[in-house]
């Protein structure tokens, strides 16, 4: 469907759109899984990068032809990344430091996003250097995207890294992107594994299963403890046994990046591109998380990748979009 080029109210800038990426929350939003839809027309996606080709008056932060990454585009508005041009409220796009692509970009948003407030909830709000020096992070999963990149940020921190995955190729995956120790959940004991490398248990756990990996982290966290979830599977209600997180002062947190907090979120937005500058958020299968590209008009196939599980980041590349 073609489209007049929209204009641009106050306090938003325009971008041209170069990629879009694609989460599983687009294919669960768009079949009503996840969210009734608001709009009677509803273009996808939350994440994307491009060019801002124009900007309101008083908005003073950015200039035309400036390269930006953009995140929760789609949420609560009917127009997302998945087409040309989209308007956005100028404090959702963020500036692409120099020398990173807009790949690069359209691939951060809700993982990386998630992944920081995974890292972060009950603690300092911030990560960095240093910031989680001496501390052992169970990442569930390890070749996801948001794991790929929980792993990528804790180890940017300090941390040293323990993570799950359910097959050879996701295990090279995850040491590529980091990982510490990495753990066949399918053909190893888990807390055996898990507790070699921290006999006093982990400090946190990002996790995205807690129906299935539940016993596993009320025996390796250590007192004290963060379990982070940030996703679920339909129909997801789990009894907790109280005595085993009882006894640990155990926190459990649920992590929805649509909805954190502002200063928290301004702070993952921060952290997110000072790791990004700094190369220590890496794409590509080298680097653990393989890219996987469709074309604008190839959206559906796109999301069906999504829905398939398939391994890595889906994106979609937009006509004219590689500048």
């Amino acid at each position: 469907m073609r489209r007049e080029i929209p204009d641009v109210p106050p306090g938003h800038v325009r971008v041209r759109i170069a990629v879009s990426g694609v989460n599983a929350t687009d294919w669960r939003s768009r079949s009503g899984q996840s969210t009734p839809l608001r709009f009677d027309e509803q273009v996808p996606h939350q994440d994307g990068a491009g060019v801002i080709d124009a900007l309101a008056e008083d908005v003073t932060a950015f200039h035309e032809g400036q390269r930006v990454w953009l995140w929760d585009v789609a949420f609560g508005r009917p127009t997302g990344t998945a087409q040309e041009y989209t308007v956005v409220p100028a404090r959702h796009a963020v500036p692409l430091p120099a020398g990173i692509d807009l790949e690069h970009g359209a691939a951060l948003g809700i993982p990386a996003l998630t992944a920081h407030r995974a890292l972060t909830t009950g603690a300092a709000p911030h990560l960095g250097p240093g910031m989680l020096a001496g501390r052992t992070i169970l990442v569930h999963g390890g070749a996801g995207a948001v794991s790929h990149a929980a792993i990528q940020l804790a180890k940017w921190s300090g941390a040293t890294v323990v993570t799950t995955v359910s097959s050879r190729a996701k295990a090279e995956l995850a040491r590529q992107a980091g990982a510490d120790l990495v753990v066949d959940y399918k053909n190893e004991d888990v807390v055996a594994r898990v507790l070699s490398v921290a006999p006093g248990g982990v400090d946190r756990i990002v996790e995205v299963d807690f129906g299935a990996n539940h016993s596993v982290d009320a025996a390796v966290l250590a007192a004290g403890g963060i379990v982070g979830i940030y996703s679920y599977r339909t129909g997801d209600s789990v009894p907790v046994p109280s005595p085993e997180w009882l006894v640990t002062n155990a926190t459990i947190s649920f992590v929805y990046t649509y909805t954190t907090a502002a200063p928290y979120k301004d702070a993952a937005i921060h952290d997110v591109n000072a790791a990004l500058e700094a190369r220590a958020l890496r794409i590509g299968a080298e680097h653990g998380l393989p890219l996987h590209r469709f074309t604008l008009e190839n959206t559906a196939e796109a999301h069906e990748a999504v829905q398939g599980n398939t391994v890595g980041k889906v994106l979609v590349v937009v006509p004219e979009g590689r500048l």
